[in-house]
């Protein structure tokens, strides 16, 4: 893995010299083999990038770059730049939640600042083949954090009250809440409508694509 950057400029000089160059090319760099697709290696493209731009935080809760406060979100788009899916931020606290503010929240520090770099995203290139997109660093404006913390206390204002079952896609006009887990067995602890622990799957905030699409419009027309 390279070094850590040292200040911002670095690092989105490092994510710019990537810029146009195919998976299989930094893969061979970083002696990593290329899998035939992502369906089992979900994380792949991710870790790719990280050991390229120097990022030493892995899943932990913090920025990818704490030093720098920078987390670190790979986007993938189609043909004409539209984003392919809907991305993901941080694990949901489903517990020990009572008086956590949106400015402690672990969503609004990891979106306070981002290094989005787009990647070719369409399923018939051949992952070997897709190569890296030009990068943006984004904060969010103030409309976009009212846009957040909105969605965001609704959805915590369900957990908190037992209804994280009841929670859907559909919930939230920018940030949704979703089950997160590599597979049904995977469970975890929440409150249940009686206000009794309860086991459920884990649950991840994800920003919606038009969220994304719109950041990314914002910085590209």
């Amino acid at each position: 893995m390279k070094p850590e950057p040292q200040s911002e400029s670095e690092l989105f000089e490092r994510a710019r010299a990537i810029a146009g160059v195919s998976f299989l090319d930094l893969a061979e760099e970083a002696e990593m083999d290329v899998p035939k697709d992502l369906t089992r290696d979900k994380g792949w493209v991710g870790q790719l990038l990280e050991w390229h731009l120097g990022a030493v935080a892995g899943s932990k809760p913090q920025q990818d770059f704490e030093q720098l406060g920078i987390e670190l979100k790979s986007i993938p788009i189609s043909y004409t730049g539209k984003p392919l899916e809907t991305t993901f931020v941080c694990v949901a606290p489903l517990v020990g939640i009572h008086g956590l503010t949106w400015e402690q929240s672990h969503v609004r520090n990891k979106l306070s600042r981002v290094l989005w770099v787009p990647v070719e995203g369409e399923r018939e290139i051949p992952l070997a083949d897709r190569r890296v997109g030009s990068p943006l660093i984004w904060s969010p404006s103030e409309q976009e954090e009212k846009q957040l913390k909105q969605d965001w206390e609704e959805l915590m204002e369900m957990i908190v009250l037992g209804q994280v079952e009841k929670i859907t896609a559909r919930h939230g006009e920018m940030l949704q809440l979703r089950p997160k887990a590599a597979n049904s067995r995977a469970l975890t602890d929440a409150y249940g409508a009686s206000g009794k622990l309860i086991k459920t799957l884990p649950r991840g905030f994800y920003l919606r694509t038009q969220f994304t699409a719109n950041i990314l419009q914002s910085h590209f027309v």
